[in-house]
């Protein structure tokens, strides 16, 4: 349910952010084009220049020799409308130029930085050549400028639209984060909403097996203890065994059925301890010995000293006993199951591997789902239900880890990893 909950969760969330995450960068980019082919514009039109172009001081015959003066449009100046020109947002220099350089500078638009054109200008004569048109970014700032030798130089500067465009750009970006929490707060009301009747099934299933489970065990135990005291008589021993064999199949059935139900109810946090994970380790190995000589298989360690984990001590020896089942079952003749223990990047890592038939492709995490039977006819007849991994895999969950499954090889490698 936990799963569902976070997929549904992530989906909504991932959509709704594409959606505020496209949206903001429109706004920025249609911002920044407008702003663009407004310059673009600008450069361009003053290209046309006819006879427009008033004549004003040469070079040198500035105000203490050198400098040209910059002039401001007159009254009677009759050329292009400058008010239709695109000029009101933007720094606008028309450089007159003839072969000894700039003649006179004129202001076509507003003037309120500390920007110099002659320096620009000059910057301009000394670095270029041909006829040249340069824009750059918009958010850097500067100035773009449209050169043609011996003719002009249109100069924009560029401060102002950086600055707008930049301001624009950070508004966005804090209006992104705030939207985002509410994209949060938003997607998780609707999982709750659209993941209810799911959550509601889902308990009702659990609660069921849960109860039935329990109401089952008392009158298994009637049946067990019935044919115990009926195996005297030789007469019956047939249909004894045959009740003897199934209790005990629907008891392992009940038992499993109990223990993922209970581990799906979740165990408290603050009832798990600092446990030696490498003596739990251990110790169940060595039980297991037992069980995987008599399958003609070999348990060997490799177990790194002196782990510690906040856990649940049972919890971990069922994780153990189940993979190390799970592995000796699936072992070939004369072959041994591998358990190793070591810390890894911050990380605890568990492997048990085993040699033997190779998990099928596409299995790899349908075997850690309830009742599910790679092999059906032979987990049938060796009492297996297929709850054993599905056990092994909330244990995991609960202790915030996570566990996967894979062969190559020759061998079946199963993963577990606490953080």
């Amino acid at each position: 349910m936990k799963e569902l909950r976070r997929k549904v969760f992530f989906t909504i969330f991932i959509i709704l952010t594409l959606f505020n995450c496209i949206s903001l960068v429109i706004i920025n980019i249609v911002s920044y084009r407008r702003e663009y082919e407004s310059i673009t514009q600008n450069l361009n039109i003053m290209d046309d220049r006819g006879d427009w172009m008033m004549p004003g001081r040469r070079w040198g015959e500035g105000p203490g020799g050198g400098m040209p003066e910059m002039l401001e449009r007159p009254e009677d100046f009759e050329g292009p409308d400058m008010e239709n020109m695109m000029f009101m947002d933007h720094e606008v220099y028309t450089v007159e130029l003839n072969e000894n350089g700039i003649v006179w500078i004129m202001n076509n638009g507003r003037v309120d930085s500390d920007f110099n054109p002659v320096t620009a200008a000059t910057d301009i004569l000394s670095s270029c050549e041909g006829d040249t048109i340069k824009i750059g970014s918009l958010y850097t700032g500067g100035y773009s400028f449209r050169y043609q030798p011996s003719r002009s130089i249109i100069i924009i500067n560029k401060d102002k639209v950086s600055e707008k465009l930049v301001k624009l750009l950070i508004e966005t970006i804090a209006l992104f984060i705030a939207l985002e929490l509410v994209i949060m707060l938003i997607s998780k009301l609707v999982t709750g909403w659209t993941t209810k009747p799911a959550r509601e099934a889902f308990d009702r299933q659990k609660e069921f097996i849960a109860d039935a489970s329990h109401e089952l065990k008392t009158p298994l135990a009637v049946i067990m203890a019935s044919s115990d005291e009926l195996s005297s008589d030789e007469s019956n021993r047939r249909y004894v065994d045959n009740i003897k064999y199934e209790s005990d199949r629907m008891n392992k059935l009940i038992t499993g059925l109990l223990d993922l139900s209970k581990l799906e109810e979740g165990i408290s946090k603050e009832s798990y301890k600092e446990e030696n994970l490498s003596k739990i380790v251990d110790k169940t190995c060595l039980v297991f010995e037992g069980v995987a000589f008599e399958e003609g298989v070999g348990i060997e360690t490799d177990i790194e000293s002196g782990i510690s984990l906040k856990c649940s001590k049972e919890e971990m020896e069922k994780l153990v006993s189940t993979l190390l089942d799970n592995a000796v079952k699936h072992s070939d003749k004369g072959t041994s199951v591998e358990t190793k223990l070591y810390r890894s990047k911050g990380s605890v890592i568990l492997k048990i591997i085993n040699t033997g038939e190779p998990i099928k492709e596409g299995d790899e995490e349908r075997i850690f789902q309830r009742f599910y039977r790679a092999d059906k006819s032979r987990n049938r007849s060796e009492n297996r239900y297929g709850l054993g991994l599905a056990i092994a895999k909330r244990i995991v969950e609960n202790h915030n880890g996570n566990i996967r499954a894979y062969s190559e090889e020759g061998k079946t490698v199963f993963r577990v990893e606490f953080k």
